[in-house]
């Protein structure tokens, strides 16, 4: 692409994304949304590959249908209400409509098949942006209408998405397809506490956005793209591979890193409702994350020098070292977040 396509569809998606944080009319919002998506989809398509093509024709669809619903919501509650207003949904067939609109845009179980194919069709950078950014628009309405949106629908996809999201990346050895269905999960956690403590989603989400941006940058530096990759990512640069393997277990939730604590606040006020069961089947289902992360740092650390390794290694670049330098504070910051929350 071109410096000033690139300026373009840069401007576009951040102002798209501004306008519906900032927007309290359906018709702004959807507007803005569509914004959002044409400006993505150059983005995607750049590479000039036909995955590329065909990831950027199933994120366009995928994005249509979720945009027609929220048209066809909106239009409804506009209609009962007549008003036009995001916080005005007090019917329970537009709340629904909405809720499955907005997760659909978002990559939840069970409008989730999207998510990993167009994941796995574009460059690291773009899945970053589709991972992070893109979800900022979508979270904000259902923050908007979380005191509307049905509880029991926003809890069942809760629970598929982190068991779905667990038990399909086992199965994946394409590090972009296990990322997308991370994404997946810690969606089910955010969706958990939507309707009845709105703060603590947030707060899952926005330490989710600061975990994986640092992810994605250093795959993006070690050329890590598999799990065979993983395995020699330290010959390009052990710093990064180490914080990498930090990295995944902070988003995989395990205690005292980051990760942890939007996960135990969760669990905490699921078992304030009253909501038990929930809670002890989302911890089940976390392990089942933890797996594919724990398999990561399993390959990556084995076969560490001076153990012997089966691929061929990669030759270590002069320019790697600084630009690992420079993505360490925002990779300390992502790790050492948990103290300072907690005082």
């Amino acid at each position: 692409m071109q410096l000033t396509a690139k300026m373009v569809s840069f401007t576009s998606i951040v102002t798209s994304t501004i306008l519906v944080a900032s927007s309290n009319n359906w018709l702004l919002a959807w507007l803005s949304l569509e914004l959002n998506t044409l400006a993505t989809l150059p983005v995607i398509s750049k590479t000039k590959h036909p995955r590329a093509i065909e990831a950027t024709t199933k994120y366009f669809l995928t994005q249509a249908t979720a945009s027609c619903l929220l048209l066809l919501s909106s239009t409804i509650n506009a209609w009962q209400t007549g008003t036009w207003s995001i916080t005005q949904m007090s019917n329970e067939l537009p709340s629904t409509t909405m809720l499955i609109a907005l997760t659909m845009k978002l990559g939840t179980v069970p409008t989730h098949f999207w998510l990993p194919e167009v994941m796995q069709g574009t460059t690291l950078k773009t899945a970053l942006l589709i991972s992070t950014w893109q979800k900022i628009a979508p979270m904000t309405l259902l923050f908007s209408t979380s005191n509307h949106t049905p509880s029991s629908i926003t809890l069942t996809l809760a629970l598929l998405s982190t068991s779905l999201g667990g038990w399909a990346g086992m199965n994946q050895t394409q590090l972009r397809k296990m990322m997308a269905y991370s994404s997946i999960a810690n969606m089910g956690w955010t969706l958990l506490t939507l309707t009845t403590e709105p703060k603590t989603s947030l707060i899952n989400i926005f330490v989710y956005m600061i975990i994986t941006t640092p992810v994605f940058l250093l795959m993006t530096l070690t050329s890590t793209k598999t799990l065979q990759d993983m395995a020699t990512s330290w010959t390009t640069s052990p710093a990064a591979a180490t914080t990498l393997i930090i990295l995944l277990l902070s988003m995989a939730g395990l205690p005292p890193l980051t990760g942890f604590l939007p996960k135990l606040l969760i669990l905490e006020e699921l078992v304030t409702q009253d909501l038990t069961p929930a809670a002890v089947m989302t911890t089940i289902t976390s392990l089942l994350s933890l797996v594919f992360y724990l398999r990561i740092m399993y390959l990556t650390t084995l076969l560490n020098s001076p153990c012997s390794s089966t691929s061929t290694t990669k030759w270590r670049q002069s320019t790697h070292g600084t630009k690992a330098a420079s993505l360490t504070p925002t990779a300390t910051t992502t790790l050492t977040a948990l103290p300072t929350l907690l005082l």
